[in-house]
């Protein structure tokens, strides 16, 4: 019986011994992945905290665990109001990550800890936007259609088969005019939500500001200095655009790669993108990359005087002229605008955007982009078989062709990541907003709504 108890106390000290190690290396040295996941916890949590006012709780339930890796249920928050700090750890112990509210900028990711150093990086002041009973656009008054038409659309919208599974908000603009919305529980027209990958089509829109003053050009190269003694200088803007310049960068989210390191491991997110090595010619290859998207901002930013001047760029050229108050497009922890992914509005500013799109840059009379570039933006590259444009958009919804779903071919897209759409159809003087916490491998089709939607609005030849 000694010997028994002997071998089951030596048993129980090693068990304790391998526990109290496996706590001091995740202490000391957690694993890149937990740090993704706490840095991930944290941004997502800190931004609809603070920016659209929600449940730190119901979003790290929602938003965090409830539609990702199971290991995230791990991952314990904790908010810090006063302080604008969101911390996250797994099991509430370990790998921490920070984010940081920064006011009218949002929420940037502080993967390094110095939270006085990223909250000096930069700084833009609030504004506040007086409120308009004129019609949407040029205010938020929104008189649905009483019709056979607008109730057709209004019961269409409401429908769960047709909004997709945790819609979130759904926005029909005809003829320059809401004519229909819905919002899911919890939501409505006041709410940011994020955009995801629809924020590069809106940076790229910035970039076309600058094109119309001159201060950028389709045919820029020689683009950051550490290109200039290799192949990537020659380089241009017009291949980034296109998510063609050959430069190597892995979008996978299921493990720590370029993008999750760029999001979430990286206080400066050009790094990773700046640094990459062209693993391909110019326009051999789509090779789809938020990195590409992050040097498009420094590019855009490095053409304005100083880092003021760019951090108010976007609201001074953009926003402001659109009536998009409730934008806010965050930077990174030194300071650059994460362009790839971090825009939040309302769905109806989303829609202002797709309006805007659809004037083919024109608002209110006054040509904000140059002449050809939305143009260029439904224009298809070679490279992606047709499906993505030479200006950060697609021709294409998700899961491929159009056709298949007898929409318009001049129908294009801003499309993001959990199921964020905005259709443009020009020939039918519409735009579709829908956003949600959808993901893909629920496949749900925005085509098969905006297709209803057309058969609804567009009268039947005879």
């Amino acid at each position: 019986m000694r010997l028994i108890s002997r071998v089951i106390g030596a048993l129980f000290l090693l068990l304790l011994i391998i526990v109290a190690g496996g706590a001091v290396w995740l202490s000391v040295s957690p694993p890149e992945l937990l740090r993704v996941g706490d840095g991930y916890a944290a941004k997502i949590v800190c931004s609809n905290t603070f920016i659209a006012k929600r449940d730190p709780e119901q979003i790290l339930a929602d938003d965090v665990q409830a539609p990702g890796n199971p290991a995230l249920k791990l991952i314990r928050v904790s908010v810090n109001r006063e302080d604008g700090v969101v911390t996250a750890r797994f099991f509430g112990m370990f790998a921490p990550n920070y984010a940081l509210y920064r006011g009218a900028l949002g929420c940037t990711t502080v993967p390094d800890g110095d939270l006085p150093a990223a909250r000096s990086a930069v700084f833009l002041n609030k504004v506040k936007t007086a409120k308009s009973d004129s019609l949407w656009p040029d205010g938020d008054k929104v008189t649905p259609g009483q019709d056979e038409t607008g109730v057709a659309l209004s019961k269409l919208v409401a429908n769960s088969d047709f909004a997709g599974p945790a819609m979130r908000a759904i926005v029909v603009v005809k003829d320059g005019r809401i004519v229909a919305e819905a919002y899911g529980d919890g939501f409505d027209k006041g709410t940011p939500l994020i955009g995801w990958s629809m924020t590069k089509t809106v940076n790229a829109a910035i970039i076309g500001r600058l094109m119309l003053s001159g201060r950028m050009s389709f045919d820029d190269q020689n683009l950051f200095p550490q290109w200039s003694n290799d192949a990537r200088k020659n380089i241009k803007l017009s291949d980034l655009l296109g998510m063609e310049s050959g430069l190597a960068f892995n979008e996978g989210y299921g493990a720590v790669s370029d993008v999750t390191r760029m999001l979430y491991l990286e206080p400066d997110s050009t790094r990773v993108a700046a640094d990459a090595p062209q693993e391909a010619a110019v326009g051999e290859r789509f090779n789809y990359s938020s990195g590409t998207a992050t040097l498009l901002s420094r590019l855009w930013m490095n053409k304005l005087p100083n880092e003021s001047a760019a951090i108010a760029y976007p609201r001074d050229a953009l926003f402001a002229p659109l009536g998009m108050s409730s934008a806010v497009l965050e930077a990174d922890e030194r300071g650059t605008y994460v362009g790839s992914s971090y825009l939040y509005a309302t769905a109806r500013d989303w829609a202002r955007f797709g309006q805007f799109l659809l004037q083919d840059g024109v608002w209110k009379g006054q040509r904000l982009l140059p002449e050809g570039f939305v143009g260029a933006m439904r224009t298809p590259t070679t490279a992606s078989e047709g499906i993505y444009t030479q200006v950060q958009a697609w021709l294409a919804g998700p899961g491929g062709s159009d056709a298949q779903f007898g929409l318009p071919t001049d129908t294009f897209w801003m499309l993001g990541h959990d199921g964020q759409s905005v259709a443009i159809v020009p020939s039918a003087n519409l735009v579709l907003v829908r956003m949600g916490l959808t993901p893909g491998w629920v496949d749900y089709k925005p085509q098969i709504l905006l297709k209803r939607i057309l058969d609804i609005t567009t009268p039947a030849k005879t």
